[in-house]
């Protein structure tokens, strides 16, 4: 049995006991989340884009915060589109100096490839990171003068769980992010 769900019935009834929502980038961290159980374990919302997330996602977001007015933190970039840019979400990560602070291995580093290079030179210039958002001109300074990078998946090397039960509490109890 299929239960449609629309606009009007959202905007009427949405209720919830989460503290906050998290916004994932990756299928693959969701999934590791989902088997966590991170939202029972944090009372929190997780909404994935799987990668980039198209209008429908992004405008649940914006109900969400609009209606529940909950703190939001995502392990991506923010939301280019300016109608539905949402200026409370704060940036978990991952940030070149977890490298250091959470013991990645040498052998979990990439090298930034010429294609990174280019795209964070491109992203430099931009008036908002100076303006808005200056600590993520640093992170892509760092990054570039580091030159290597870690997937998020490079967590694991510490533990399957250790994005949900240590990463990510850490980040939003602490105010590790951006």
């Amino acid at each position: 049995m299929a239960v449609v769900v629309t606009p009007l019935m959202l905007e009427q009834d949405i209720i919830s006991v989460a503290q906050y929502v998290l916004v994932v980038e990756k299928e693959s961290v969701f999934q590791r989340l989902a088997n966590d159980q991170f939202c029972k374990r944090n009372r929190c919302i997780v909404i994935t884009g799987r990668g980039y997330p198209d209008v429908p996602t992004r405008r649940f977001l914006c109900l969400l915060i609009d209606k529940l007015h909950l703190p939001v933190y995502c392990l991506q970039m923010a939301y280019d589109a300016t109608y539905l840019r949402v200026s409370e979400i704060q940036w978990l990560g991952v940030f070149v100096q977890d490298c250091n602070n959470y013991s990645i291995p040498q052998q979990c580093l990439l090298p930034l490839t010429a294609e990174d290079k280019r795209k964070v030179e491109a992203m430099l210039p931009r008036c908002y990171l100076q303006r808005e958002v200056p600590k993520w001109r640093f992170e892509l300074e760092l990054l570039l003068h580091k030159g290597v990078k870690f997937e998020i998946e490079a967590l694991s090397v510490h533990s399957l769980t250790f994005l949900s039960h240590e990463y990510l509490p850490s980040k939003i109890h602490s105010g590790g992010y951006i």
